[in-house]
């Protein structure tokens, strides 16, 4: 009897399996809810959830801080922005569901609750929803007589075309924005400094994406786009979004040399140090990605250009895209001395 229940148990299951998507869920709807209950649970020393507002909260910062920091945008994207709530880096993030903006709503209440005395900072990558969404939450934090600024990132390189009406889109740098204006925050610099400086950390800042595979919709289970053998999408973005074209996979010292010299060429002229950062997509592994650091180097290195810091690992995903991004900054001691700066938070490696 027993036997016979597990059998047509196993059955079911199988038949279950079968039609769900890949993903290791209940269901579609129940990923970004339970991870971020998870999430809250595994690191409660570091952050609190706040379900019943949709944000993430710091369970610790520096007592000098006059500026509360609060960024957020569509989940998939893990470990931005949740990951890097806590001390040193921001006061709060609101995720969205999977690629899609915060609501106003979220956003407005976690900037309430985290605003210090000269009001929260929001840093915002540049898409059209994120823009909206914070927006309105900036006019309602206006009307309780909270001051209220915005950093727009917009690093990708792809998107740097005046045919573009929306700009270059937010991607990669945004943890180096994060980390920078966290340190900077910490020293209790006020709401106009801190918008100055991210708006210069922006400005030296670039990044550009490689694909060799698409993410997986968790609600069907199929990639967001097919790629033949042999191909890379040059230049995708991190929801998915198409380039412009493809290029011929080619071995990977060729790949990353030619993604370096058009970083270089857009970064401020006379930018002669960087801080550079490889990034995975989702599905690209360690193994991997620490070539890609490797190439990297040597890339710069091969362009005269002195690397003072580099980061390497998945920070700003995009589901299981198998893909890697590379950003570089424009250095000084100052945003050098930004970055070293201690900071504690469940994702940040320093």
């Amino acid at each position: 009897m027993s036997a016979s229940f597990n059998r047509s148990l196993s059955h079911l299951v199988i038949k279950e399996l079968t039609t769900m998507p890949r993903y290791f869920a209940d269901s579609p709807e129940s990923i970004v809810p339970d991870a971020l209950a998870g999430f809250a649970a595994a690191h409660a020393d570091l952050v609190s959830h706040h379900p019943d507002h949709g944000y993430l909260r710091a369970r610790g910062g520096s007592p000098e801080r006059r500026v509360g920091l609060v960024s957020g945008g569509g989940s998939g994207h893990e470990p931005l922005h949740a990951g890097f709530v806590g001390a040193g880096m921001l006061d709060a993030a609101c995720p969205g569901r999977i690629f899609a903006s915060p609501h106003n709503r979220q956003i407005f209440e976690a900037s309430r609750a985290v605003a210090g005395p000269d009001g929260v900072l929001h840093i915002v990558k540049n898409y059209t929803g994120d823009r909206i969404n914070f927006g309105i939450a900036a006019e309602r934090l206006a009307h309780e007589h909270i001051p209220c600024a915005r950093v727009l990132v917009d690093d990708d390189l792809a998107t740097d075309s005046e045919d573009i009406a929306v700009g270059r889109r937010g991607t990669g740098a945004t943890l180096i924005v994060e980390k920078i204006l966290g340190a900077a925050a910490d020293e209790g610099r006020g709401l106009d400094e801190l918008t100055a400086l991210g708006a210069e950390v922006t400005r030296r800042a670039r990044s550009l994406a490689v694909a060799s595979a698409a993410h997986t919709a968790p609600g069907s289970g199929s990639p967001a786009f097919e790629l033949p053998d042999g191909v890379l999408e040059f230049g995708v973005g991190i929801h998915g979004e198409r380039a412009d074209g493809t290029t011929p996979a080619v071995p990977l010292t060729r790949l990353v040399t030619a993604m370096t010299e058009r970083l270089l060429a857009a970064l401020p002229d006379g930018s002669r140090r960087v801080l550079a950062l490889v990034n995975g997509l989702g599905a690209t592994t360690s193994l991997e990605l620490y070539g890609i650091h490797h190439a990297f180097t040597k890339a710069l290195e091969g362009s005269g250009v002195t690397l003072d810091r580099s980061l390497t690992g998945t920070f700003v995903s995009a589901l299981d895209m198998r893909g890697f991004s590379l950003s570089l900054l424009a250095t000084d001691d100052e945003l050098l001395r930004l970055w070293d700066a201690p900071a504690r938070t469940p994702a940040w490696p320093r």
